[in-house]
Parts: C-alpha cells; structure tokens; sequence
C-alpha cells in the first residue's frame, strides 16, 4: 500500500488534490482512500489530505502517520516540523516551490524535489492553483499511473476549456521532473 500526505493552506485544491489521486488510482484498477483533515475552515489556513492507493482492499481508516510520499503545496509549511514528520526512510517531498531542488534540500537537510507548480498554473490555467501540476509531478517521478488516469480523473469534474487546459498542464509539468525518480520508493 501507498501513503500519500499532501500539505497545503485552504484554497489550494489540497482536498481536490486528494480526491483526483485517488480517482486516477480507481481509474486503473486499484484499491483508493481520500480523505481531508483541517481545522478552521478558511482561506490560507493549513490543510493536510491523506491518500492511500492498494492492489487490495484498503481496511486502514486512520490519518496517514508514515507515508512513503509527502505533496507540499505551500513551502512555507516546511517551517512546521509536523509537516515532515513520519516520512519513512527513503521516502519522496515534492515542493511547489520556485527555488530550485538542490536549494530546498540543502535548506531542510532532506532531499526534496522541487516543482514551480503555482508559476505553471498562472501561466496555462489562469489561476495559482498547484495541485493538477504537482500531482503530475507526482505521477511522473513515481510511475504509479499513467497521466491519462489523472486526465480521465479530472474529466469527472470539468469539461471543455478548463479540462483542455488541465490537460495542457499535466504536459507541460512532465519537462520539469525526472520521469521515474522515484519508481523504486513507489513499487518497493
């Protein structure tokens, strides 16, 4: 099983990031959970999601302590220590972050990976809005799936115009990551 932990701020996408993971995951097959969890209900307050993707029923219904992947939508959170905690060994942080990967891991002491994912929006979406460019990112530094699963995903929820450029975006992000970086974390 896959533990994903994504951490962000209210109006992020952060529980639609969530959700659209594990409706790519359904789509090819596997078992999924999504799940939010936040306290004040407001814009720009911390919002962490947990993803869990299995070949197998899923029986697990807590928050994700350990994952093998944490998505940070919002850098500044990687000043909260809770935001980091329980990564396991070897585990995967992709950042939304202009600074560049070498620049964040010598920062945190950890390698990260490094996505100007709210940049990418702004240009092909009209709108800061990182969480399609990071679970892109995701995808491709993983191989879990396929991006059309997260193109198919998103058609769930849009249509015309705003799934085109969805689309455009989830191509667009896979020249800004090394495809399959992650692959043995994945499928470990």
């Amino acid at each position: 099983m896959i533990e994903v932990r994504i951490h962000g701020r209210g109006g992020q996408g952060n529980v639609v990031a969530a959700y659209l993971l594990a409706t790519a995951a359904f789509e090819t097959g596997r078992h999924c959970q999504a799940f939010p969890s936040f306290g004040a209900e407001r814009r720009g307050a911390p919002v962490t999601a947990f993803v869990r993707i299995a070949d197998h029923p899923i029986r697990r219904r807590c928050q994700v302590a350990t994952p093998a992947f944490l998505v940070v939508q919002d850098a500044g959170l990687l000043h909260i220590p809770a935001t980091l905690d329980g990564l396991i060994a070897g585990g995967g942080i992709l950042v939304n972050s202009p600074r560049t990967s070498a620049e964040l891991t010598q920062e945190y002491a950890r390698p990260m990976t490094a996505l100007p994912a709210t940049a990418l929006a702004q240009d092909i979406l009209g709108r800061p809005v990182p969480n399609v460019a990071l679970l892109s990112a995701f995808l491709a530094l993983t191989g879990l799936m396929p991006a059309e699963a997260l193109v198919k995903a998103l058609a769930h929820r849009f249509k015309g115009d705003v799934l085109d450029r969805n689309t455009r975006l989830i191509e667009a992000v896979t020249h800004h990551v090394a495809a399959g970086a992650w692959k043995e974390i994945a499928h470990a």
